[in-house]
């Protein structure tokens, strides 16, 4: 497959025609089950979030929380 070429024909396509095809790519992808693998430090972050969740439970925000906040930020 040459890359330049199919990279060429997509950016040829409207934004909604491509941001149909990244969702498309990204469905097979999921159905796939083909994740990459994690960096170690990738690893060693999720296990820093995951004991300092698992430490404090109650310390966490909600998203309705972390939107208010971004646009009080504004």
């Amino acid at each position: 497959m040459d890359i330049t070429a199919t990279l060429n024909e997509i950016t040829a396509l409207s934004v909604e025609d491509r941001i149909r095809l990244v969702q498309a790519i990204w469905d097979s992808i999921a159905a796939e089950q083909a994740y990459p693998d994690l960096t170690e430090v990738q690893k060693q972050e999720l296990d820093r979030r995951i004991t300092d969740y698992e430490a404090n439970p109650n310390d966490v925000l909600t998203w309705e929380d972390i939107k208010a906040s971004i646009k009080s930020q504004q």
